[in-house]
């Protein structure tokens, strides 16, 4: 039976990670491997994971995180050196896993052998009371690289590589800028022209609170608040730290992907008229309606 390593970081969790550990050791599937990366908490949370370590014994380790941050945290944790399994899932401290997250999620990608292979799925938002507040956007248009370059379409909390995907994974610079880990893993596997495969049903709760460092973005305010990122050049700035991590993979794309990378970049930097051709011919895209207006509006301002 094929082994998942769970990849779980954790930064002053206590308030809800008893839960999602006991939703991890709940799962139907069996076969996997918990390894925690914990970034200096100071609260109770390390005593919380030796207590489960107690219980699962050599079946979960603690590793020490480098403390530069949640993305960086989770890309240590794949490169460690001890990991060896053939798929990977990526595991937030405060969600609660459904029984069946992994056996859906290995079932899903297990018939690509031998090229890079993503899962990510919807998710159930709950509030910290675990009170259901709604689910995540739902998306219908292909996941691809084409809407990669714009958009992370899922959160890192849902998904599961395969080992080829983690092998692309490894060549990314570890100096290089990782704007969120989710983004770059659905960049780098969709530009090598791997198989993403995105799941409309949900497969946990996602926690909504005042320490989520990225929420659920299904609100008025949130997209607002998104909006702004165009505006004031941070969405320029993502873009700019993603296509300096996708270098190493250039060669690797396939030659529609290459074309569609080239006309992006040139969009970013042409006169007004040459941003809204190159764009249009690149065939980027978001999600949804609103999501392609402002992408427009933001290759108008100069900001993408």
């Amino acid at each position: 039976m094929n082994e998942v390593a769970v990849l779980l970081c954790t930064y002053n969790g206590e308030a809800f990670l008893q839960e999602q550990l006991e939703s991890i050791v709940s799962q139907r599937y069996q076969h996997w491997r918990l390894y925690v990366s914990d970034d200096g908490s100071t609260d109770s949370t390390l005593q919380i994971l030796r207590s489960c370590q107690r219980q699962l014994g050599d079946r979960m380790s603690i590793l020490e995180g480098p403390r530069r941050g949640f993305a960086r945290n989770f890309f240590s944790l794949l490169q460690h050196h001890g990991l060896a399994a053939d798929y990977y899932a990526f595991c937030d401290q405060d969600d609660i896993w459904y029984d069946d997250k992994l056996e859906r999620s290995v079932k899903a990608i297990e018939s690509f052998r031998g090229e890079p292979a993503l899962y990510c799925s919807r998710t159930r938002l709950i509030d910290e009371q675990g009170r259901c507040m709604g689910h995540s956007p739902l998306f219908k248009r292909p996941a691809c690289f084409r809407n990669a370059l714009v958009q992370s379409v899922a959160g890192a909390n849902t998904m599961l590589i395969n080992k080829v995907a983690r092998e692309l994974l490894l060549q990314v610079d570890s100096d290089v800028r990782i704007v969120a880990h989710d983004w770059l893993a659905y960049l780098v596997v969709s530009a090598a022209a791997g198989q993403v495969i995105y799941d409309p049903v949900p497969t946990l709760d996602y926690r909504q609170h005042a320490a989520n460092l990225i929420g659920g973005n299904t609100t008025l305010r949130s997209r607002i608040h998104r909006l702004r990122f165009l505006w004031d050049g941070r969405f320029a700035q993502w873009n700019d730290a993603n296509i300096e991590a996708l270098a190493p993979f250039y060669e690797k794309m396939p030659s529609s992907n290459k074309s569609c990378f080239n006309l992006f970049q040139r969009a970013r930097s042409a006169s007004i008229f040459g941003r809204i051709h190159h764009l249009r011919q690149s065939g980027v895209y978001r999600q949804t309606s609103l999501g392609n207006l402002s992408l427009l509006l933001g290759n108008i301002i100069g900001r993408i």
